[in-house]
């Protein structure tokens, strides 16, 4: 049943909205509604007198909890955006009742992103962000996640809790530059529940950043971290951290190049029994071999009694593989034998190119080698501890396509 103290633009055709006259039959509708609960306006275009205009209507709605403006830029120049953001932003910036906020699918650039900033760093009622195919790259990431940090600490000196508990950031380009400002940003929400980083070109250290600030929240319960590139570092790190959550259903790490010895690793994390809480589990393409399948079957069948649903298709085993047949047999255990997901596309034959396979054993030593390095140094350390006596942009509504 829809709700009536909703206002919707949704699944017309098309409006283009560049003038306060061209909003204003729609905005006598929407400031009719008593207590306004939700606006959706995705599927539209605005400008900036437009949002102006808008703005000055949801400015009077106190009751206000979700401001889907996903996708309301398309075919606007970039020069318009920051100021027809800032209008909507600012419109809100003292709407306490405020939970979610989605502006996916806008594709502003990084130089749109300071429009937001004191909306995120001072309306402390927001739950939920969604800031999806945005093309923030790594300057626009950071500022959004350092306006987060911001918030935290303004928080903190008032002596109150955090209530974000989604933050989704997909396909932006943030890659390894906007990690630290990410982690920082993670670890000082702690009572995150549910992050979503795909698809945006972060790399291992990135990864082990991310990951180990999320152990600062151990309610998690999603994580979703497709398409970057994990490789052996980025793997050990997930592994090292998801003792952490406890709560975590449901972990997507497909595309993100776990590799066996990586793919290995966090199987073997799952076998721990920390994770018990795990309901869906995506592996998707990771370039696991039959051993590392083989070490999930264990971790299925010891401890994950609540996984309903699995994805290793395109991995290195073929459908009758015994690794893949011991998968379903665990999943059979807990009655969960629909789980899995199609294995059309498995790769028998799948093996890394002479390339691929001389970069990946250069990438391993060079981990391994940095590992013991500095075991060797704490190691050091420790004994003359011991002897002293004692770490930009398309036209907008176009697709663009961070240790424990």
């Amino acid at each position: 049943m829809a709700n009536p103290r909703s206002f919707t633009l949704r699944g017309d055709a098309q409006l283009k909205l560049s003038s306060r006259d061209d909003i204003a039959p729609y905005l006598e509708k929407l400031d009719a509604i008593e207590d306004l609960e939700e606006v959706h306006l995705g599927g539209n275009s605005l400008g900036v007198e437009a949002c102006r205009a808008l703005a000055e209507v949801l400015q009077r709605k106190k009751q206000l909890k979700i401001a889907d403006f996903a996708d309301i830029f398309t075919g606007r120049l970039i020069d318009e955006i920051p100021d027809a953001l800032r209008a909507l932003c600012d419109a809100l910036l003292e709407t306490e009742s405020l939970v979610e906020l989605d502006l996916s699918d806008n594709a502003f650039g990084g130089r749109s992103a300071e429009p937001m900033v004191q909306l995120l760093t001072h309306n402390h009622a927001l739950q939920v962000l969604k800031l999806a195919n945005n093309g923030l790259g790594i300057t626009g990431g950071t500022i959004v996640a350092n306006a987060l940090t911001a918030a935290a600490k303004e928080l903190q000196s008032q002596g109150r809790e955090s209530n974000l508990r989604t933050v989704i950031c997909g396909r932006n380009r943030l890659e390894n530059g906007s990690a630290p400002a990410w982690a920082e940003a993670f670890a000082a929400h702690g009572r995150l529940r549910e992050v979503r980083m795909y698809q945006n070109g972060i790399r291992m250290e990135g990864i082990e950043a991310i990951t180990s600030a999320l152990t600062k929240c151990p309610t998690l319960e999603v994580l979703d971290l497709m398409d970057n590139t994990a490789t052996l570092r980025g793997s050990r790190a997930i592994a090292a951290c998801l003792p952490s959550w406890p709560a975590l259903h449901t972990l997507n790490l497909n595309d993100c190049l776990l590799r066996p010895r990586g793919g290995a690793l966090v199987a073997q994390a799952l076998g721990k029994g920390n994770n018990k809480a795990l309901r869906k589990l995506q592996l998707g393409y990771c370039e696991l071999d039959p051993a590392a399948l083989s070490a999930l079957a264990k971790a299925i069948s010891a401890h994950l009694e609540q996984l309903e649903s699995l994805d290793v298709n395109g991995n290195w085993a073929e459908e009758d593989d015994e690794s893949i047949e011991s998968i379903k047999k665990a999943l059979e255990k807990w009655g969960h034998e629909e789980g899995l997901e199609e294995l059309d596309d498995l790769d028998p034959e799948g093996e890394l190119s002479d390339a691929e396979g001389e970069d990946a054993a250069v990438a391993d030593e060079t981990e391994a080698e940095d590992d013991e390095d500095e075991l060797a140094e704490t190691t050091a350390a420790t004994e003359q501890l011991s002897v002293a006596d004692t770490q930009e942009v398309r036209l907008a509504g176009e697709p663009h396509l961070l240790s424990c």
